[in-house]
C-alpha cells in the first residue's frame, strides 16, 4: 500500500472496486468506512446508480444525472462516515456515484445496503482516487447483463487522451 499511496500522492488514477474500496478507506485514501449491510446478508445482483459528478477522470464520458446499471456483489457495502466529512464531500463534488431507481431517484428503497445518503462512489479531494462498491468491469460486455460499466473505462482513456 506505500507504493499505492505514494502513487496517488503524485497524481495517478488509483480506483478500489468493492472489496478495493474498503482497503483505500482502511488505508486512508479515502474517508469513511464500510459496515455490514444493513440487511445483515450477501447482495449479488444489478442496481442503478446515477452519476452526481461528470467531471471527473473517471466519470467524464457520463452525463450529470445518467443512471447507469451496474451490479454490485458484497456484504459489507454500507458505507459511513461522520457528518461533517459527509457534508465536505458532497459540497465539493466527490460523491461521484448514488443508488438509486431507474427514474434516478435516491430512494430509500433503492439503497440495496443502507449507505449513507445513498453513496456508492467517491473520489479523493483531487479527484484521482476513486471508491466504489458496484462492479463496473463485471458491466463492460452485453454477454454480462450491461455495458454501462464502460463509462467508467472510457473516460479513464479520455482523461489520459486530453493529457496527451
Amino acid at each position: 500500500m506505500e507504493a499505492v499511496t505514494e502513487f496517488a500522492r503524485e497524481g495517478g488514477l488509483v480506483i478500489g472496486i468493492c472489496n478495493g474500496f474498503q482497503i483505500l478507506l482502511e488505508a486512508g485514501l479515502l474517508p469513511g468506512a464500510m459496515l455490514r449491510n444493513t440487511s445483515l446478508h450477501f447482495i449479488c445482483r444489478f442496481v442503478n446508480l446515477r452519476v452526481e459528478n461528470a467531471s471527473t477522470p473517471w466519470t467524464n464520458r457520463a452525463e450529470p444525472g445518467q443512471v447507469l446499471r451496474i451490479p454490485i456483489a458484497h456484504n459489507e457495502g454500507n458505507y459511513v462516515v461522520d457528518p461533517a466529512t459527509h457534508r465536505r464531500l458532497v459540497e465539493e463534488g466527490r460523491v461521484i456515484l448514488r443508488y438509486c431507481d431507474s427514474e434516478g431517484e435516491a430512494t430509500p428503497e433503492s439503497n440495496p445496503n443502507g449507505s449513507l445518503d445513498n453513496i456508492a462512489g467517491i473520489c479523493n479531494e483531487g479527484f484521482n482516487v476513486f471508491g466504489l462498491m458496484p462492479h463496473p468491469e463485471r458491466a463492460s460486455e452485453e454477454m454480462l447483463g450491461s455495458t454501462d460499466g464502460l463509462v467508467i473505462w472510457e473516460s479513464v482513456i479520455e482523461h489520459y487522451r486530453e493529457r496527451g
